[in-house]
């Protein structure tokens, strides 16, 4: 894809918890790891990272843990729960059910009404 594509409303913290489910990372890492698995069609801005893993970590669906990152500068690294392991697969049947529907919706050819 040539261009970023816009986040629905309430996809962010999906992602954020896919991204630390595949290893420990820091802020910037997790916006890395997103560019890098959605082929660099998703690009999150900083200003809603943030408030995003400080909600994710009070509701006790990641933790953060202090280390120092790849360019020796101390980084909070954030891993999965166990609440957060749940609420990623539960999240994620959820997004693939709603996405066969509406692709099932936007293939229907006017012989199948």
């Amino acid at each position: 894809m040539g261009k970023t594509a816009d986040l629905l409303p309430g996809t962010l913290d999906m992602l954020i918890l896919k991204a630390v489910s595949l290893k420990p990372l820091h802020g910037y890492g997790v916006l890395q790891r997103i560019q890098q698995i959605s082929g660099d069609a998703l690009e999150i801005p900083q200003g809603s990272l943030y408030p995003a893993l400080y909600r994710l970590e009070h509701q006790e669906l990641i933790d953060a843990e202090w280390g120092v990152s790849e360019n020796n500068r101390r980084a909070k690294y954030y891993t999965l729960t166990v609440a957060g392991r749940r609420r990623l697969r539960e999240e994620t049947a959820g997004w693939n059910r709603l996405a066969s529907a509406m692709a099932a919706a936007l293939n229907t050819t006017p012989e199948e009404v």
